[in-house]
């Protein structure tokens, strides 16, 4: 009989690597430097257990100890690499993000649907003080940014039935936290073919994105041009930096593979 190709049931799963994942992810930009004790509380294992894993993090050569607390090492950016290494919408995307962001001169930034998230694999910024730290690796909720908006528009219905039954987490006062409503947005975002968000990720920041179809025509990333309110309005964002944002995505997707298409190259006539 062959294996199941669906998620893993829980005899299929090695607990160990499940734990030794959770250790690594308690750190993070709050708690950079944590103890054998905070890894312990952020993870919910026995102390005892987490001094195991940190110590086969170490000798991994992951993470590495500061006096009696810990800090990732270098090498966890490898991680990534390999990410970048073996997905190579990555590199064809780049050099047309580097062109949104000279044509636009705002952020340009490509994301793929991971769980819950919207995570950043790739980003061209300005130099610009935000409030908000993006990188490659970001995660941010997909329910309150327009790359995310984007992914779960095209999602399939148990992706959408599992993001919106976790809870859409109040991000800023804007925030759309009614699972009605979203689906409403996300009817909408599919309908037009993109998307934007407007003070929901932070009360500051205003985005439009569009999708990135591979070959059979699947959206499989997103691609996104984000400002500030306080330089732009969400109506000019969208008569001046969405075609361009239209225009990425229609060229990385015709680098996967995927047919021109009229309709995905032109942004429609109307504001929302």
């Amino acid at each position: 009989m062959s294996e199941p190709t669906g998620a893993a049931g829980d005899r299929d799963r090695i607990q160990s690597i499940e734990r030794g994942f959770a250790v690594l992810l308690a750190f993070d930009a709050d708690d950079p430097r944590p103890t054998s004790s905070d890894v312990a509380a952020a993870t919910g294992l026995s102390r005892p257990a987490v001094r195991r894993i940190l110590l086969t993090l170490q000798h991994l050569g992951y993470v590495e100890p500061v006096g009696n607390r810990w800090r990732l090492t270098p090498r966890v950016l490898s991680l990534g690499q390999r990410f970048t290494a073996t997905h190579s919408i990555v590199e064809d995307a780049r050099p047309y993000l580097t062109e949104l962001a000279e044509k636009t001169d705002e952020s340009a930034s490509m994301a793929v649907l991971d769980g819950n998230d919207a995570v950043y694999v790739a980003r061209v910024s300005v130099r610009r003080i935000m409030r908000i730290e993006i990188s490659p690796g970001t995660r941010v909720p997909a329910t309150a940014t327009a790359l995310g908006r984007v992914l779960l528009a095209w999602a399939e219905e148990e992706t959408i039935e599992q993001v919106l039954g976790a809870g859409l987490p109040a991000c800023a006062p804007a925030t759309v936290t009614d699972p009605k409503v979203l689906r409403g947005i996300l009817r909408d975002v599919h309908a037009r073919g993109w998307a934007l968000s407007v003070g929901e990720l932070d009360p500051e920041l205003v985005a439009v994105a569009a999708p990135v179809r591979d070959h059979s025509g699947a959206v499989v990333a997103a691609i996104a041009s984000a400002t500030s309110t306080g330089r732009s309005t969400p109506e000019r964002l969208v008569e001046t930096a969405l075609p361009h944002v239209l225009a990425a995505a229609e060229r990385v997707s015709r680098d996967l593979g995927r047919p021109p298409d009229a309709r995905f190259g032109a942004a429609r006539e109307g504001f929302f």
